[in-house]
């Protein structure tokens, strides 16, 4: 279909777990034709209520998982411009990428880099396609005047505001081992496992010593350095 003569200009990629307020899609097909350049925009994020949900990303990165990891104050302040998930903006801004849930493509993206990556089973993989298209010259940009109810949760049942966190499936490990090595390589994906571990072992020590709120999956390090590339491998 991308090939043909009738191809749309655009594509919209939209969750089942998502509810569309009214003129999202208008004014996410209007910022597209008023911004050429731009191949990716996502909507706003929010819960039922309307509060919003964060919706546009950094790409992750070493710095970003020791953040991530270690989620100390100061140091999140000193590698600010790596933080993975930076406060939510109430005006449109590029970004790396933008939540999956909502999301509309320009067709000569596809063109150009073709489809999703259909190893991914769940999770990363529109991350992984922000990168490919940031790579090919296309701009992704976070547009909030197009809201949309996001149910978290419902589409994998994993995550769900509302309920205690759950374990993490296989294949979320699965998803960010592959993505890791497929663009920055083994030793890469190993040396920010190894960064992840030990920031979140240091941030377990002071959640144990100054009592802090535990939001963590159940398990959760253990099944990180399980699915880990150290062990994994591939």
């Amino acid at each position: 279909m991308i090939e043909s003569q009738n191809c749309p200009p655009y594509f919209l990629l939209l969750n089942p777990d998502t509810i569309v307020r009214s003129g999202a899609l208008t004014k996410l097909v209007q910022f597209m034709e008023e911004n050429p350049d731009i191949g990716i925009a996502g909507s706003r994020l929010e819960d039922p209520d309307g509060t919003p949900q964060r919706s546009a990303f950094r790409f992750h990165s070493l710095l970003g998982e020791l953040d991530g990891g270690l989620r100390l104050g100061f140091v999140s302040k000193l590698l600010e411009k790596w933080v993975v998930a930076p406060p939510v903006s109430d005006i449109s801004c590029q970004t790396d990428w933008v939540a999956g849930a909502s999301i509309i493509v320009r067709n000569t993206v596809f063109e150009t880099i073709g489809f999703i990556d259909e190893n991914y089973f769940m999770y990363y993989e529109e991350m992984d396609f922000c990168l490919q298209a940031k790579k090919a010259g296309w701009n992704c940009w976070y547009v909030p005047e197009s809201r949309v109810v996001h149910l978290v949760g419902q589409s994998s049942g994993v995550t769900n505001t509302k309920s205690p966190p759950k374990r993490l499936p296989q294949y979320w490990f699965d998803s960010r081992r592959y993505y890791f090595k497929k663009n920055y390589g083994q030793l890469y994906a190993g040396i920010t496992d190894i960064i992840w571990i030990l920031s979140f072992i240091t941030w377990r020590v002071r959640h144990q010593l100054q009592n802090k709120p535990d939001s963590d999956p159940p398990q959760l390090l253990r099944d990180f350095i399980r699915h880990s590339v150290l062990l994994k491998g591939s």
